[in-house]
């Protein structure tokens, strides 16, 4: 497995994770996924994935880089700080690698979630902080409310068929040594993917290159410099997939062919409209989960 650093720190990450979204698989694909070396996992307090994800590192603590978030509704600081600890409890761990904020809110002072992930850090419940679907200027005004320490991460939504994040968000973090890391790098799954490939582009690269579909559109993502892929796999089989997708790079014509897929891009006003209508849902009290 092929790692990257996280950030500018001395930690390397691999370059495919497990992710947890709807997770099913029972603790034995995880455990799969840490022999070969995706010892990165993702979760969240949200995805009531926490305690499968606490079982599956018993014993291997210390060869795992335990990600988990905070949802906004606990960004105030005396919630912030409890569901911290509600986190730790479930996944069965007195501290966690990468605490990240789950989206922003905006009816909470960044100033007073940032100190409190500051006071995490300080008293060795997490070790970096991260955050999740932020924007440039999102990520710019976390950033500047912490005193002593920096975002090492911004977890996001990039696949082959979803490419929002570029060019303005994906190179703002390789130009500050941010690592990104992708969820949902295989779309909704590989027919979503092929839906918008009438050409069967990905079929005929993964034909050239010996490899599988999904192998190739994982590896499209990992190619990019500071991107690390976080796939969802509840089989050993797909982990197994999944993991062999690092150790290879594609090659430049054959990221052109895959570039020719498409693909959706949010312009600048409609993600401008999605925060301020997230915005104003938080402000009435609504959640709105969709509006990463």
């Amino acid at each position: 497995m092929n790692d990257k650093c996280l950030a500018d720190t001395t930690v390397r990450l691999p370059e495919i994770g497990l992710g947890t979204l709807n997770y099913k698989g029972g603790v034995e694909p995880l455990r799969t996924g840490i022999a070969l070396g995706a010892s990165l996992i993702d979760t969240a307090e949200s995805y009531g994935t926490e305690e499968i994800v606490g079982e599956a590192i018993r014993g291997n603590r210390d060869r795992v880089f335990l990600a988990t978030k905070v949802s906004p509704t606990h960004f105030r600081r005396p919630a912030l700080l409890l569901a911290a600890e509600r986190s730790l409890q479930r996944l069965r761990t007195d501290y966690i690698d990468l605490y990240q904020l789950h989206r922003p809110n905006y009816t909470v002072s960044v100033q007073e979630t940032m100190a409190a992930m500051e006071e995490l850090v300080e008293q060795g419940k997490i070790r970096f902080i991260g955050v999740s679907n932020f924007s440039v200027a999102e990520l710019k005004r976390a950033q500047a409310a912490l005193s002593k320490y920096k975002i090492v991460s911004n977890q996001v939504r990039y696949s082959l068929v979803e490419r929002s994040i570029e060019p303005a968000l994906l190179r703002y973090c390789q130009e500050n040594r941010i690592a990104v890391i992708a969820y949902s790098p295989l779309a909704k799954g590989l027919p979503h993917i092929k839906l918008r490939d009438p050409e069967n582009i990905l079929a005929h690269v993964a034909a050239m290159t010996g490899k599988t579909e999904a192998q190739v559109a994982l590896n499209w993502c990992i190619a990019k410099n500071a991107v690390i892929a976080i796939p969802k796999a509840t089989s050993i089989d797909h982990v197994v997939e999944n993991c062999a997708a690092s150790d290879w790079r594609l090659s430049p014509d054959q990221i052109r062919l895959l570039e020719g897929i498409g693909f959706r891009r949010r312009g600048r006003l409609e993600a401008a409209l999605r925060r301020l209508a997230r915005r104003v849902l938080q402000r009435v009290g609504y959640r709105p989960a969709f509006l990463f």
